[in-house]
């Protein structure tokens, strides 16, 4: 098990690296998971223009997918449970002097009302959000109801084969095409060095309506 306050280091291109607490105690949202490294790293490729865009992260956990993004020049808002704010306000203090954007936390449960997120965000970022079957239909409100005709989702996964992973992960896809078109970000664009072939980037867009 990892100690209280274990600090995971995400090396930049260009500077410091990120300094990212995480916790042991309390679930899922408390590490840096591949997924989420793999997402940070693809957005300093350039590939998604982040300069003064408005970014909305969904089940940020640590808050690196939405730091990196921060530094990039994003205005990003991080958003997780109540229980999650205490240590995504941590990472955000102690990555402060990085960020060329703007960054700040707030509560978002999925499936609720998210009036006070819009206008709808520029992109939205997801690491590692499908791994609930009862999560799925409150996610994908969330999504519909966060999305404008361009906003830009990126959802990072790992594949997982245990289990009901697949299963969750097919009805997951089979959901979101419903409302969404969606188109994999091919390998050889993520970032040469965090890239695997089970870890995937869909990018998402609303269907013309």
């Amino acid at each position: 098990a990892m100690a209280a306050g274990f600090v995971r280091e995400l090396e930049r291109r260009a500077g410091p690296a990120l300094r990212l607490e995480q916790r042991a105690a309390g679930g899922v949202g408390c590490v840096v998971w591949d997924a989420a490294l793999v997402l940070a790293k693809f957005l300093e490729t350039g590939a998604c223009p982040l300069a003064r865009r408005h970014v909305l992260e969904l089940g940020a956990g640590t808050g690196a997918v939405g730091i990196m993004a921060a530094t990039l020049g994003a205005d990003v808002t991080v958003t997780d449970l109540e229980e999650l704010q205490e240590l995504l306000m941590v990472n955000i203090e102690n990555n402060k002097h990085l960020v060329t954007g703007s960054v700040r936390a707030k509560v978002l449960k999925w499936g609720e009302d998210v009036t006070e997120f819009q206008p709808p965000p520029d992109y939205i970022l997801m690491a590692d959000c499908i791994y609930y079957e009862e999560s799925l239909e409150p996610l994908l409100k969330t999504l519909k109801d966060l999305t404008g005709p361009d906003t830009c989702v990126l959802c990072c996964y790992e594949q997982r084969t245990m289990g009901k992973n697949p299963e969750i992960e097919r009805k997951y896809f089979e959901l979101l095409q419903v409302d969404f078109e969606m188109e994999k970000i091919p390998l050889d664009k993520h970032d040469e060095e965090y890239r695997s072939e089970d870890i995937h980037i869909v990018n998402i867009h609303r269907k013309p309506a």
